[in-house]
């Protein structure tokens, strides 16, 4: 493993910090509980870590402070810290874009800062636009949902290569995993299988903060490591959903408008490899599924199925775009109800296995995009040949419990 010396310190007063305590052994709901993030420890230090130095921060709609300001506009507005750009990923800094889209190179008109696009950008071109800007650090600070594809961490994972091929300073401001740390689930992905919604052998819901995150692609995954720093929060436990936390739900993308729906998200993002449709364009993206012909078969197929914490309803619905777009189809509704004891991932295997037994218009994408996003053939291949959920699902457990041990290592909360 390769830590830089910033790491090193950073792990040692992680280990420090996780001292059993009575504040870390109460319920989530104890009186005077307070949530810190990153963002917030290091304004109360006086931006500290960055002192002296051009800061660009790459962010989104999501980098707020709890009264729901953001944190480019606070900074800006604070002589202590000199912020000097914005780096956009994926639906842009101020979120306008839809997915698959950016707000390209503009000047903020909130502060005047230059705005630079990183989407779809990756090693020495992103390291241009780094050296471009003028910074000497690069600040991460964006709303994760807990899923491999889900795009922000691999834009963490390339702006970290990128600071390392301009010589950079990064550093990573920590936020809570909305649907906890408790577990990694799913299956890794295999190399071979690398794209932009999953560049490294990671779990499908891989039950880590971004900081935690960045720590392993430090050490395990970069060419070399950049100069590395994260700033963690207080009073997080991995029991913790995001509602815990005090925060307020800021949608990291326009189709996750809710903390519910990174609740499912990691399960039912899978039927975006299927010509099913994943509930885009309605108000419950990813809990509704659906296609044309599909009956009230397919919710009491999965019902038989008695998974842990969730219930399926019959549904109905006209998505406003993407698939579908206009014309009403059946499907389910997801309702969790034990929130603990639902397995996403699980349950997004057991819905591809009876929607396919159940609908015989079931077919995967034709550009094997479940492959991508599973980060492999075993799924589709395992389904196609008739396999249960419990067959499926054993598949992938070595892979799996091999990423756990990994895992266990860049873990700064208990």
């Amino acid at each position: 493993m390769r830590l830089s010396r910033r790491s090193l310190l950073a792990a040692a007063t992680a280990a420090a910090a996780l001292s059993p305590s009575p504040a870390a052994a109460a319920p989530a709901a104890r009186p005077g509980h307070r949530l810190r993030t990153g963002f917030e420890r290091l304004a109360a230090s006086g931006y500290a870590a960055l002192r002296g130095e051009r800061v660009g921060v790459v962010t989104n709609p999501t980098g707020v402070t709890r009264d729901v300001r953001h944190i480019v506009d606070v900074m800006h507005a604070d002589d202590r810290v000199e912020l000097t750009a914005v780096f956009g990923p994926e639906h842009g800094f101020r979120g306008t874009a839809q997915a698959g889209g950016s707000e390209g190179r503009h000047d903020d008109p909130a502060t005047g800062l230059p705005v630079y696009d990183t989407y779809l950008k990756s090693g020495q071109p992103l390291a241009d636009v780094f050296t471009a800007s003028g910074v000497d650090t690069v600040v991460f600070d964006i709303q994760d949902v807990g899923a491999r594809f889900y795009t922000y961490i691999w834009t963490l994972y390339d702006c970290m290569e990128a600071a390392r091929l301009a010589g950079k300073r990064f550093v990573v401001l920590d936020r809570p995993n909305p649907v906890t740390g408790r577990a990694a689930l799913g299956p890794v992905l295999h190399k071979e299988f690398a794209t932009f919604v999953g560049r490294q052998p990671i779990a499908q819901a891989h039950g880590m903060t971004v900081a935690e995150l960045a720590l392993l692609f430090n050490a395990e995954f970069l060419a070399a490591p950049v100069d590395l720093d994260t700033v963690r929060m207080s009073g997080w436990r991995r029991s913790d959903f995001h509602d815990a936390s005090g925060l307020p739900w800021v949608p990291p993308s326009p189709n996750m408008p809710t903390a519910d729906t990174a609740l499912v998200y990691a399960g039912t993002c899978l039927f975006e490899g299927t010509n099913l449709s994943e509930g885009r364009g309605t108000t419950r993206p990813f809990e509704l599924l659906g296609a044309p012909d599909l009956d009230g078969r397919w919710a009491a197929a999965a019902g038989e199925l008695d998974l842990p914490g969730v219930h399926f309803r019959e549904a109905y619905f006209a998505p406003t775009f993407s698939k579908f777009t206009g014309t009403t189809i059946g499907g389910v509704q997801l309702h969790v109800h034990d929130r603990a004891a639902f397995d996403p991932v699980r349950t997004g295997i057991a819905l591809l296995v009876t929607a396919r037994r159940t609908w015989s218009g079931f077919a995967w994408r034709a550009d094997d995009w479940i492959d991508k996003l599973t980060g492999s053939t075993l799924v589709r291949t395992a389904i196609d040949a008739g396999a249960d959920t419990d067959e499926v699902v054993a598949g992938w457990q070595d892979e799996l419990r091999a990423f756990r041990g990994l895992r266990e290592e860049y873990l700064l909360y208990r």
